[in-house]
């Protein structure tokens, strides 16, 4: 998203007195419409966030993974993830990041 990305749509918004008075006490005159839209596009990214989370509750089951069922399996589970990833020495991390500019 992106204040400038895409046309504009103007719309009417009410609101309460003491928000827009605080509004124009912190945020500068020409600034204020971008203040809403970014605010705005942070405030729906939280609530898409927590749309996915709510909807993907439950997914993951106990049962489907008895593999997983101590902080130690977890543990072991995220290192042997990382391990498949993670250069394993600071030379291989300096080489990798020299390669890639």
């Amino acid at each position: 998203m992106g204040v400038t990305a895409s046309p504009k749509k103007r719309i009417n918004v009410t609101f309460p007195e003491t928000v827009l008075d605080l509004l124009e006490s912190v945020v500068p005159a020409r600034k204020r419409n971008a203040f809403i839209v970014e605010a705005t596009e942070e405030a729906l990214r939280r609530e898409r966030q927590l749309t996915a989370i709510r909807e993907s509750s439950g997914a993951w089951s106990d049962e489907d993974h008895p593999d997983l069922m101590t902080a130690e399996d977890i543990d072991r589970y995220v290192r042997r993830l990382r391990e498949t990833w993670m250069p394993r020495s600071w030379d291989e991390i300096i080489a990798e990041a020299e390669s890639h500019g």
